[in-house]
């Protein structure tokens, strides 16, 4: 690119394609003059050596503008009319501005020749290497300028450009350059010739070519080169609108489309408010296109706003229109607005009918999907009724799809079984929507016959099952706890052109694990991985835990090591679950790491990972070191100790002697609002009774009593074996009607019963 100094160095004046010089020589009338033009190409065809240069000469210096561009035209060919170049500037040599009449004339011969690109090419490369300073007419610049734009040769446009006097560039030369800059990407440089065009004086302003070039460049979605940024579409949309260049309705929707798409809604509503101050025409399509990139971005305020606009602005909005503000207000969950709006479409209650504009089956659709997905199905039933009495609008599959659904959601499944079998009725089709949908909802509420009855109504009309529908079966199946169907089903999905999605493979695998049939999970997996999905953290927690259970430790580092290769980080799931395990096993040093692992990662361990160590110590009789962490429990985690992990250490008490410490530590629990349940009075129950403590036992009785807590048939089994022996039938019978018990107990019946124990004890 020259600098400004070089092209004002350079730069000489074009001459207009209709000057002449002053007349020398020139013939009495129009005849003579085409006399002459014959009579001197007749000489410049001669050979060189042959030539009367003498009888040449005053042809050569007297010559006009018009004479000696038809004489040019006249030789007919590229190397003829280059040589009247050089003998017309041996001529005049001080005179080059006499040379434009016969440049232009060998470049329209040029343009003449099968290869005209090749040979402007090669006179353009002429006029550059030969020092002749030939000025350039209007028309030789723009069929310069054209070629070098066609050959991308952009470089050589723009100095060309630059070299021509400003009077003499037009919108023409302008346009032409614009739209290989564009073309190639060279957005700043298209932007700074923009700039000479639309000054205020500018000699060659923008038109509506101008325009076409422009707005077609700003609407692409991609583009070779530097993207226009929103700031520079907006500038230039109303630059050349302040010109009276406007974008058309098609280009003007998709800018705003492309802006809304970037989620630029802002500049979008600029920009078409823009075209609008400047009284360009704005259609009702651009404005549907603003309005649905507001709704997907639920600013429905504005949406509200712009329909206002359009109104007073008397742009008449189209079904669509209304259909697209329907339809963001329904997901928008605000459906007694939506309503609002369907019910003045449809002229009810007191709103005053749209003109010109009818609801649509779409539109209808729009409204039963909205009530459905709010729980108003039976309200969406109602739009379904008045459908069928209008002949414009007839339901259709869409139609029954959505309320199918919304009952399917609702745990209605007879309801929408029953839409199922009436759509058939009404002669609608069901489409494999419809299937899918009604087989999902049947599977997932337990209906597995039913819908596999329908899934293979529906294999019987050609139709496939997509991936939702087979997932559910298989889920269903799974539940069931019929792996071996559930693998059938996965099988037939992956041969009949629906390949399993990521749902798909995290299903089975996770019934397979939970069956317990982990090399079978394991080969799900491989699969999973050869379909290019990875496995996410719910999916290896359900592994981990299968092999947890077949005590496979070996998989469950091999699974833990694959995580962390994958960046996947264990939860409080995983980590509850290797803690446990680990417990059961007796590694307590690995659970104490895992559990201090877990702290450091900022994970808070849950009343299960507690737990789980707690019962594993209590299982091997560990039970000091299980109280220790329910003191940690109590005195340092965030979370405290529940009815479960009271049951666990009570229990793990009682079995070894120290009854009175389970006391003690049910005591704690009403203290700490923890509820007491019938398991932690059995554990107490028959601690007692292993140490003879019937007055322990009375009281406990009657604390059951008072905390509302029903007596199981380990109580009674506890109590009846018992009780009796020691004479309290009396109590127990009181016991069991619901009634306190008396603490008063004879001294001799508590003395037996000591020595019974103590007996029983020795033996």
């Amino acid at each position: 690119m020259l600098t400004q100094s070089k092209l004002l160095r350079r730069r000489s004046y074009v001459l207009p394609s209709t000057f002449s010089f002053p007349r020398r020589y020139h013939s009495d009338s129009e005849d003579e003059g085409e006399s002459t033009v014959t009579q001197v190409v007749e000489l410049l065809r001669s050979p060189a050596k042959q030539r009367d240069y003498d009888q040449l000469r005053p042809f050569l210096c007297g010559a006009s503008h018009h004479q000696l561009l038809q004489i040019t035209l006249g030789l007919g060919s590229i190397p003829d009319a280059l040589d009247f170049l050089h003998l017309k500037a041996k001529a005049e040599p001080n005179h080059p501005h006499h040379l434009s009449s016969v440049f232009q004339g060998a470049l329209e011969l040029a343009t003449r020749h099968p290869n005209s690109q090749a040979e402007l090419l090669s006179l353009h490369t002429f006029r550059k290497s030969n020092d002749l300073s030939i000025p350039l007419t209007t028309k030789s610049a723009s069929l310069l300028l054209h070629c070098l734009e066609s050959e991308r040769m952009l470089d050589d446009a723009l100095l060309l450009f630059n070299e021509l006097d400003p009077s003499s560039k037009s919108t023409g030369h302008c346009n032409g350059l614009l739209r290989g800059l564009i073309k190639s990407g060279r957005t700043d440089d298209a932007l700074h010739l923009l700039d000479e065009m639309l000054k205020p004086d500018s000699k060659f302003p923008p038109n509506d070519y101008t325009g076409t070039i422009v707005f077609g460049e700003l609407a692409k979605r991609e583009r070779h080169g530097r993207s226009f940024t929103d700031e520079e579409i907006v500038g230039l949309v109303t630059k050349l609108g302040e010109h009276g260049v406007f974008p058309d309705t098609f280009k003007l929707t998709q800018l705003i489309t492309k802006l809304c798409g970037k989620r630029s809604n802002g500049v979008a509503w600029e920009l078409l408010h823009g075209v609008m101050t400047l009284g360009g025409p704005v259609e009702v399509a651009s404005c549907n296109a603003l309005l649905s990139g507001l709704g997907r971005e639920r600013d429905i305020q504005k949406m509200n706003k712009l329909m206002a606009e359009m109104e007073e602005k008397m742009i008449q909005p189209s079904v669509q229109t209304f259909g697209i503000l329907v339809n963001h207000l329904c997901k928008a969950r605000r459906i007694d607005e939506a309503l609002a709006v369907f019910d003045k479409l449809r002229g009810k209650g007191e709103n005053e009918k749209v003109v010109g504009v009818e609801p649509d089956v779409v539109l209808y659709n729009t409204v039963i999907d909205g009530l459905c997905k709010v729980g108003r199905e039976e309200d969406g039933l109602s739009l379904l009724e008045e459908m069928k009495t209008e002949n414009k609008n007839r339901p259709n599959a869409v139609t029954y799809n959505c309320l199918i659904d919304g009952f399917c959601k609702v745990d209605k499944i007879d309801k929408a079984h029953e839409l199922f079998i009436q759509m058939k009725e009404e002669g609608v089709q069901p489409t494999v929507v419809t299937f899918n949908t009604l087989v999902d909802g049947l599977s997932k509420h337990g209906k597995v016959f039913s819908a596999v009855e329908l899934f293979n109504e529906m294999k019987g009309k050609g139709l496939n099952g997509n991936v939702n529908a087979y997932t559910s079966l298989i889920s269903a199946f799974c539940g069931v706890n019929n792996i071996d169907k559930a693998m059938q089903y996965f099988e037939e999905m992956s041969s009949s052109g629906c390949p399993p999605d990521a749902r798909a493979y995290y299903t089975l695998i996770n019934g397979l694990s939970i069956a317990g049939r982990m090399d079978d999970a394991s080969v799900i997996v491989s699969k999973l991985k050869q379909a290019g999905f990875g496995l996410d953290l719910a999916c290896y927690n359900v592994l981990i835990s299968g092999f947890c259970k077949k005590k496979r430790q070996e998989r469950v580092y091999e699974m833990l090591t694959e995580m962390e290769g994958a960046g996947v980080k264990p939860d409080t799931v995983t980590y509850n679950t290797l803690v446990s395990y680990l417990g059961k096993t007796g590694d307590f040093a690995t659970a104490s790491k895992m559990l201090k692992k877990m702290i450091n990662e900022d994970l808070e361990p849950s009343v299960v990972t507690y737990g789980a160590v707690i019962h594993a110590y209590c299982l091997k009789k560990n039970v000091d070191e299980a109280m220790k962490i329910y003191g940690e429990m109590c005195s340092t985690s965030k979370v405290p100790p529940n009815t479960v992990i009271y049951n666990i250490l009570i229990d793990a008490l009682c079995k070894n002697n120290h009854v009175e410490k389970a006391i003690s530590l049910m005591d704690d629990m009403k203290v700490k609002g923890v509820r007491r349940n019938t398991t932690t009075y059995n554990h107490i129950f028959n601690g007692v009774r292993d140490k003879g403590m019937l007055k322990q036992a009375l009281e406990l009785m009657n604390r059951m009593i008072e905390d509302a807590c029903s007596p199981d048939y380990r109580t009674m089994e506890i109590l009846t074996e018992w009780l009796p022996a020691v004479g309290e039938i009396e109590q127990l019978q009181r016991f069991i009607q619901g009634y306190q018990v008396s603490l008063h107990t004879t001294s001799s019946h508590i003395l037996d019963n000591n020595l019974m124990y103590s007996f029983k004890n020795k033996v």
